[in-house]
């Protein structure tokens, strides 16, 4: 941040936009051997919700450090998310999915409220 105001700076590499514009910078192939990701689903979504936010609410390690860290704002916002998709959905769930987002926004909630910060 500049230290005359608090606005955000952007900031450009020049030498990547040298490269990109000359044509040295290329897509990183795709690895035969890896997985395909998972096709899109309203279960994934899900899953992907309650992972964030559980990982905010330090009940999984991050994975690149192994360490777990709380941060109930950034919880609550995958909470909120949730609670929003459920409210655009609703009518147009199946029972199954009904359940799972019902079940895992209680979970969410109740770890939200038994979490210190």
């Amino acid at each position: 941040m500049n230290e005359e105001n608090d606005d955000p700076q952007i900031f450009i590499d020049d030498d990547l936009k040298e490269q990109a514009s000359a044509g040295e910078v290329t897509e990183t192939p795709i690895d035969d051997d890896a997985l395909p990701p998972p096709p899109a689903s309203f279960d994934g979504l899900i899953s992907m919700l309650f992972t964030q936010a559980m990982a905010m609410l330090g009940q999984i390690p991050d994975p690149s450090t192994g360490k777990t860290t709380i941060n109930k704002p950034y919880a609550k916002h995958f909470i909120d998310t949730m609670e929003m998709l459920g409210e655009k959905t609703k009518g147009n769930l199946s029972k199954d999915e009904s359940k799972m987002l019902s079940e895992a926004l209680h979970a969410m909630r109740m770890t939200y409220v038994s979490v210190r910060s």
